[in-house]
């Protein structure tokens, strides 16, 4: 099935490089992640039209990018698990799972994704929920091998739980990040889709521990010129696209960031002339 994973692949990565629009949030179970995902048809509309490389959903929702008519369209990126760590309050018990636990990857093939996406979490004092991922993998990696399915693993090392702060949040640490993205590696990633470190500059140890394509994770909305910036140093790093959720969805013109990422990730723009970009497209 090799030839089959190197064609998604190809829908994915153009020219090998991608930017992936994450919608997948809803699966989360976290309210806040749901501001400007509420009209899910006509943000689809929006984005297709402005064309990224990719759209990340879960099954649910990927009706709404796969049954348009002709060919000129994002690719599908499933997610195929969901867990409870991004929520703002601690839970006693912490879990992730499979949403389709008899066979994970059929609904992939099923809505022609060129990649699947599941999570690999390193929360501090939560071992059992390291081990559900670990099986989460292992489990969707045998599927991948027998239909020929891309597997993006997302490693996330979290620092410890604290109220005040609205949950995990991420630890940018980079000795974590790489010690938990080669074992991604190893468990067979296709793709990564890494958290950035905390200095960008020594994020080219992440695409080194990982021996594949990295593209780096956006987390929660920030400056979107802060954005611009240490995306471009990422790049430079050796990032060959990113996965921006937050930081796209919940702008007020989601097109104008898609257009500015895209200049960045495939065209080699600065982060300045991004920025410019973005604001003659945010005033039409």
């Amino acid at each position: 099935m090799a030839n089959a994973k190197e064609a998604r692949l190809a829908r994915l990565l153009h020219a090998g490089r991608c930017l992936d629009i994450a919608l997948d949030h809803g699966v989360c179970n976290e309210p806040t992640f749901l501001d400007g995902l509420e009209d899910m048809p006509a943000l689809m509309d929006r984005l297709v039209a402005a064309r990224p490389d990719a759209i990340q959903l879960n099954y649910g929702q990927a009706d709404l990018l796969q049954h348009r008519p002709g060919r000129d369209r994002p690719a599908l990126v499933m997610r195929l698990d969901m867990g409870n760590p991004y929520n703002a309050q601690r839970h006693r018990t912490m879990w992730a799972v499979l949403q389709n636990e008899h066979d994970p990857v059929l609904p992939g093939v099923q809505m022609d994704a060129a990649c699947v996406v599941v999570n690999l979490f390193m929360l501090p004092d939560e071992p059992d929920l390291f081990r559900q991922c670990v099986r989460n993998i292992a489990r969707v990696r045998a599927d991948c091998d027998r239909y020929g399915m891309p597997l993006m693993i997302e490693p996330l090392v979290m620092q410890p739980h604290g109220e005040g702060r609205g949950g995990y949040m991420v630890d940018g640490d980079a000795e974590k990040i790489v010690t938990l993205v080669r074992l991604a590696r190893e468990m067979g990633a296709d793709i990564v889709k890494a958290d950035p470190t905390a200095d960008a500059h020594e994020f080219h140890r992440v695409v080194q521990a990982a021996r594949c394509p990295v593209l780096v994770r956006g987390g929660g909305r920030e400056n979107l010129q802060q954005v611009f910036e240490r995306s471009r140093v990422l790049l430079d790093q050796g990032a060959v696209g990113m996965v921006y959720g937050r930081n796209v969805y919940q702008h007020a013109s989601p097109a104008a960031v898609v257009a500015a990422l895209m200049a960045m990730i495939h065209e080699g723009a600065s982060a300045q002339a991004a920025w410019q970009l973005y604001e003659s497209r945010n005033t039409r």
